[in-house]
């Protein structure tokens, strides 16, 4: 049965999303609901804290919110009503989507609504940092310098801006000293980056944790460790496609429900594309705390 079969929707959208994709793609997703004649309102959020505020009132109101949005908005939105039994829906509008990419929401306007619509409710797991909770993948080092980089360059699109922050940040890059702990157990190692990964995607397709499952209640636990700039540039390309695991050299991957992540500098934790904490950092998963509206097939 479709989730929708009888509460209406809010349409939550972030304007500025995407360089204002969320608000060109409005019309759209405006045309296609009217369409299948499903009974919605649309509110424009000015900062995240709104954008939570207005879907924690949807669900006292016993609407379903719908972010149209990139996934910064998502995963606070998400973070906010996780736990509650109300599902949330996705209409991608951001640069990176990589939330809908990881759980196979069309990027298309109009078959995201399809799916919308008609799809089932799958109940995802939720991550925290600190207390701050994340949906896709939290990191921290070289990666969260190109993030904040990318942050910062509003006039690039696509992967194109993204190509940009890593090559800015590969530039500057000094390796750090992490040091994970799991429990009683402690590690340490110089590198680039430390990735706690519930989702496979970040940064708009990269596939950094490619056998994350974002139901299955661990974290990919996804460690860099120091190699030369020139061989971490020449291998930057197999991030996408997953490849980069096979580096046993130099990359790690295990999977952990809690772990504590320090390093020898002061360093940012981004997730969902936006910061959300600080080193050091403690982390744990909430296994499927959150409702998403997903496609109705179960491939």
């Amino acid at each position: 049965m479709s989730p929708l079969t009888e509460p209406n929707l809010l349409l939550i959208v972030n304007p500025s999303a995407g360089t204002g994709r969320s608000a060109r793609i409005l019309p759209e997703v405006e045309r296609r609901l009217d369409d299948l004649r499903q009974v919605f309102r649309v509110e424009r959020t000015r900062s995240l804290e709104h954008g939570i505020d207005l879907a924690l009132d949807a669900i006292e109101a016993r609407e379903i919110p719908v972010v149209v949005s990139g996934d910064g908005l998502i995963g606070a939105i998400g973070g906010a009503v996780a736990g509650s039994a109300v599902p949330i829906g996705i209409i991608p509008g951001g640069r990176g989507n990589d939330l809908a990419r990881g759980l196979g929401i069309p990027l298309d306007p109009a078959e995201a609504v399809d799916c919308l619509v008609a799809g089932r409710v799958r109940r995802i797991d939720v991550g925290e940092a600190n207390g701050e909770r994340f949906l896709g993948i939290a990191s921290v080092g070289f990666d969260s310098e190109a993030n904040r980089i990318a942050n910062e360059a509003r006039l690039l699109k696509g992967n194109l801006v993204y190509a940009y922050a890593a090559l800015r940040a590969l530039a500057r890059w000094k390796p750090a000293r992490f040091t994970l702990a799991e429990g009683e157990i402690r590690s340490r190692f110089t590198g680039y980056t430390v990735a706690v990964a519930n989702n496979r995607f970040y940064g708009g397709g990269m596939m950094v944790a490619p056998e994350a499952e974002i139901d299955d209640g661990k974290f990919d636990l996804i460690t860099v460790s120091d190699s030369s700039k020139v061989r971490f540039l020449l291998n930057l390309p197999k991030v996408f496609k997953g490849t980069h695991v096979e580096l046993e050299d130099s990359v790690s991957q295990r999977r952990v429900s809690r772990l504590e992540v320090s390093a020898s500098r002061p360093m940012t934790v981004y997730a969902d594309g936006d910061p959300l904490t600080e080193l050091p950092a403690r982390f744990r998963i909430l296994p499927e705390a959150l409702g998403v509206i997903v496609p109705g097939d179960e491939a």
